[in-house]
């Protein structure tokens, strides 16, 4: 029987939570002085040994709550060679931010941490593995890599950890992570954090954890007559109109920095250079960057440099922008679990933040069913008219304005103005220079105006197939997989409208499962594994279903890539 554990968020100091000397002084130097309420519960249960299950939102302070009991429990200065802990997670992105968490909080421990993820080169990383390190933080398919090759072993592994573990499923990482907890000692500690929690993630905890401790944080709740700390809204635009639309928006809110989530690569390159063309510091990012790439971007967005970043799913999870204050969803998200990570980039560590979802006409059922699971309201607006950008643009300047002349030494100009004073009124000089700094800074009057729609929940329902009882597009109905006794199979989803069947030239023979297939997919396009329909692996080839919308991405993306270890030939199914 586990224990079920609710806490209310009460603040607490690391002191009373039983930590050893070298890890206080490290929280002590990083300025950290009250644990978070996960932190609060999961770190002494965690320092006893006990195996937890927990599930809090992004950004409640997970990675310390399970990072503080692995070094808690580490031998100083260790020599041995083969690691005492495992962290899965799904992102290179992520796989970095932990490695460095841990390695910061160990520092005078002598922590060997070692980040191990796609997209490096693995002889650095097999070289490290060689040498000898305490803690290797992973994604899965590179983790099973590395197994599977001999270089990393398991044997004395005491804990392992799967941080955003919903993600990982999500992402077709399920067989990988069995295969991977296989390896290691059936008397290890097993911590498993997650946003959500699906049924088959629970069955994954009920399959490895033993008597878990529960931790649930539950959502902070506004204070009455307060705002919640991440503001929600909705505006319903015709698809043509999103760019447009999208770019008064971010006019009108004035974000320090965003993320602007699209579907695909194609959509995320698009709107970047619409919204470079718009005058915005944009940035793509997705899985058909290097992770150099990908790097430079981060750091262009981290220093101000740029202020927008559009990207996939894929790309962006795992994230921790400091200065983000708005999440853009440029269309409804296919999952609402994937619209509860979206939203956790904001709104962490107390900080206010803004999500915002541009949703067509037809979108109203799939809209409700987010705001049901969220536990938030979703308050729709209308779309910023003309004359409410040009008032937003008017009360920036009037504010530059003031701000100027509290604050700057302006005698430099003074001859200028008495010089026009002399042949104009003062108010005229002072209307003349309001002009010019408004226009200055981009406050022209040339936009059109944007269609006013509302939501068609009744028809749009009906011309979509959507089903009463499940989102946009009826995702929520599992089809079977056909028992045809050609090859096994994975049960697909209906995606509620055309799809294709991709060939993959590659089966059973070269290793190949459902799983490699989903998380390579996934993992280089802006699909989700909800978006992957049926899979057939026969000897020597693969059929995979696909949105037909997204096919030519898919097979670009799959040409580019590995498999297994290898490239296969993908081409559209021409049985």
């Amino acid at each position: 029987m586990s224990d079920e554990r609710e806490t209310p968020g009460d603040g607490a100091s690391f002191e009373n939570l039983g930590l050893r000397p070298e890890l206080l002084a490290a929280l002590a130097a990083l300025g950290y002085e009250e644990a978070t309420p996960i932190q609060q519960e999961a770190i002494p249960p965690l320092a006893e040994g006990r195996d937890l299950l927990g599930q809090a939102a992004t950004g409640t302070g997970k990675t310390a709550a399970f990072s503080l009991p692995v070094l808690q429990r580490l031998e100083a200065h260790r020599t041995d060679r083969a690691p005492v802990a495992l962290v899965l997670v799904p992102t290179r992105e992520l796989a970095v931010q932990v490695s460095e968490a841990l390695h910061r909080y160990g520092k005078d421990l002598g922590a060997r941490v070692l980040p191990v993820y796609g997209g490096a080169p693995i002889v650095r990383q097999l070289r490290s593995l060689e040498s000898g390190v305490d803690v290797v933080v992973a994604t899965p398919g590179r983790a099973l890599d590395l197994l599977n090759r001999g270089a990393l072993n398991l044997g004395q592994v005491t804990t392992v950890v799967l941080d955003e573990a919903d993600e990982m499923l999500d992402m077709g990482f399920a067989e990988d992570l069995e295969a991977i907890l296989e390896a290691t000692p059936e008397d290890r500690q097993t911590v498993l954090f997650s946003a959500t929690m699906p049924r088959r993630l629970d069955a994954l905890a009920r399959r490895h954890l033993s008597d878990p401790v529960r931790i649930t944080i539950a959502k902070e709740q506004a204070v009455a007559g307060e705002a919640p700390r991440v503001r929600q809204t909705a505006y319903v635009v015709p698809r043509g109109a999103k760019p447009a639309a999208l770019g008064r928006i971010l006019d009108v809110e004035a974000p320090t920095a965003a993320i602007v989530f699209c579907r695909t690569r194609e959509e995320v390159d698009t709107l970047t250079e619409t919204l470079n063309g718009r005058g915005y510091r944009a940035e793509p990012l997705h899985g058909g960057m290097s992770q150099e790439q990908r790097d430079k971007v981060m750091g262009r967005l981290r220093s101000g440099t740029a202020d927008l970043l559009v990207a996939t799913d894929v790309a962006a999870r795992g994230l921790d922008i400091e200065q983000l204050t708005h999440v853009v969803n440029y269309d409804v998200p296919s999952a609402p679990e994937s619209y509860v990570h979206r939203i956790g980039r904001v709104g962490r560590a107390g900080r206010e933040g803004v999500a915002i979802t541009l949703a067509e006409p037809r979108e109203h059922r799939m809209l409700k069913t987010i705001e049901r699971v969220a536990g938030a309201p979703i308050k729709v607006e209308k779309v910023p008219t003309v004359a409410d950008l040009r008032a937003r643009r008017l009360d920036l300047t009037r504010a530059a304005l003031r701000e100027t002349l509290l604050e700057d030494d302006l005698d430099r100009f003074r001859v200028v103005v008495e010089t026009l004073a002399d042949e104009f009124d003062l108010v005229e000089v002072a209307l003349a220079a309001v002009k010019l700094a408004h226009e200055a800074a981009g406050g022209t009057d040339d936009d059109e105006e944007i269609p006013d729609v509302a939501f068609r929940p009744d028809r749009g329902e009906k011309a979509s197939g959507r089903r009463p009882d499940g989102p946009a597009g009826g995702r929520g109905a599992r089809s079977e997989a056909r028992g045809d006794g050609r090859g096994e199979g994975r049960g697909g989803r209906s995606s509620g409208g055309r799809v294709a069947r991709l060939f993959v030239g590659a089966g059973r023979d070269a290793g190949i499962r459902p799983g490699d297939l989903v998380g390579a997919i996934t993992g280089e396009t802006g699909l989700s594994g909800r978006d992957v329909g049926s899979i057939e692996i026969h000897q020597r080839f693969a059929l995979v279903e696909v949105p037909e919308s997204a096919a030519d991405e898919v097979v670009q993306a799959l040409r580019a890539t590995m498999i297994k270890g290898r490239k296969a030939p993908v081409r559209r199914d021409r049985s």
